[in-house]
């Protein structure tokens, strides 16, 4: 029985450039990174040092060399946050590419986009 998420794989043209987006702009912890002998770098990254969840960044080149037959499209990832309005500001504050604010049935939500233009969504779900 699967009973919970550990890892979430991005497949990114530049990690380096990525890691400075989402630790320096959006605010994730860097919290590991390895290098194994066949050239392969993965970078690890989290939203806080406690989440149970994390991001990790894949050499898109690399692993299309290694599996060729693996999809590498971005998945789609929602995000929550207590305080949309403040997260929202901060990230056009910073110049991250973002959508408008959209009120949907469960809570307000907006995309953003990395240096890339992977888009994700960031909710803030209604209280109950």
């Amino acid at each position: 029985m699967i009973n919970q998420i550990g890892q979430i794989m991005l497949y990114v043209d530049n990690q380096d450039e990525a890691l400075a987006f989402w630790t320096e702009k959006v605010g994730f912890h860097h919290i590991a990174e390895e290098n194994n002998s066949g050239g392969m770098r993965w970078i690890e990254i989290a939203p806080n040092l406690e989440g149970a969840t994390s991001l990790v960044l894949h050499d898109k080149t690399f692993i299309a060399k290694m599996e060729p037959e693996l999809n590498l499209g971005t998945p789609s990832i929602m995000f929550y946050t207590n305080d949309l309005d403040h997260l929202y500001e901060s990230f056009k504050s910073q110049k991250i590419t973002v959508g408008e604010i959209v009120s949907m049935p469960s809570g307000r939500v907006f995309n953003f986009a990395d240096p890339e233009e992977h888009y994700f969504a960031v909710m803030e779900r209604n209280k109950d």
